[in-house]
């Protein structure tokens, strides 16, 4: 039976079917390189922290292969905490109170639970992309996994502008670039995410690893480590292990240590070359 509050709900959906439509050509207008399908909608509720926020149906949602200082001091100095605490700010300016789209990039939900994507805000109907925002305004770093090639590359370039600039997070030692030949300061950041440079010394195969040796005390110095299984996945991102020996590399990811400091590489987009001029 036809009713009015049905036919109003019927162009409710209609209405918010169309936005959805509309700010999904628009976020692709912005950058076709770093979006996929619409995951999720609606309006930003609440920000939790420098990458993390609730939608007003009570949905958390996570922005994917960014990486954030935390606000607590215990996970690093006062001035990661004041670094997390301005990434919440500036994550608070960009999406509290507006209109989102969650864009799939990589698997979703995260291992949080959390809703994990690339989100668009939107402003007289142009959606504008969070992370690279929060990227290059130095709040966030690239993460250990971006999923995507392009959109990687970009997310990577506005990385080293902010760095450059010293903006965000960057004007803070915590977040300086780690020297692979110092092995000891390397190791002071266990447990955290880091950017690490050097020239890499030898490259090595055991079992079904590749290893990455930046210096000749393999359980002292600092090592990379990639399952030869992720070896093609490697080269076909630009990175080619085997290769490597000789060449100075920037590594991002996770700190931990097996005698010396040590990344586990899993994705290509860990890996910048730093000698290619």
């Amino acid at each position: 039976m036809f009713t009015l509050s049905n036919h109003l709900r019927r162009l409710g959906a209609t209405a918010t079917s169309f936005l959805t439509l509309a700010m999904a050509g628009d976020a692709r207008g912005e950058d076709t390189s770093c979006v996929g399908e619409v995951i999720a909608s609606g309006t930003a509720r609440t920000v939790i922290d420098g990458r993390t926020f609730v939608l007003d149906d009570g949905r958390e949602v996570r922005l994917a292969a960014i990486e954030v200082p935390s606000m607590r001091p215990a996970e690093g100095s006062a001035e990661a905490a004041a670094a997390g605490r301005a990434a919440k700010t500036a994550l608070e300016h960009l999406v509290l109170g507006q209109p989102v789209l969650l864009h799939r990039l990589g698997s979703t939900p995260d291992r949080y639970g959390a809703l994990s994507g690339h989100v668009f805000t939107t402003n007289n109907g142009a959606a504008s992309s969070v992370q690279r925002a929060m990227i290059g305004d130095g709040h966030a770093r690239v993460g250990a996994r971006v999923a995507e090639r392009a959109c990687a590359a970009d997310f990577l370039q506005r990385e080293r502008a902010a760095r450059s600039a010293k903006l965000g997070l960057w004007a803070y030692s915590d977040y300086d670039i780690q020297h692979a030949d110092n092995a000891a300061e390397i190791l002071a950041h266990r447990g955290r995410f880091a950017v690490v440079e050097g020239k890499v010394l030898s490259v090595r195969e055991s079992g079904a690893t590749i290893y990455l040796n930046f210096g000749r005390r393999w359980s002292e110095d600092f090592t990379v480590t990639i399952l030869k299984r992720n070896e093609r996945t490697f080269s076909a991102g630009g990175i080619e292990p085997k290769k490597l020996e000789g060449r100075r590399i920037m590594v991002r990811g996770w700190i931990e240590e097996r005698g010396g400091p040590w990344i586990d590489a899993t994705h290509p987009e860990q890996i910048e070359i730093a000698d290619r001029n």
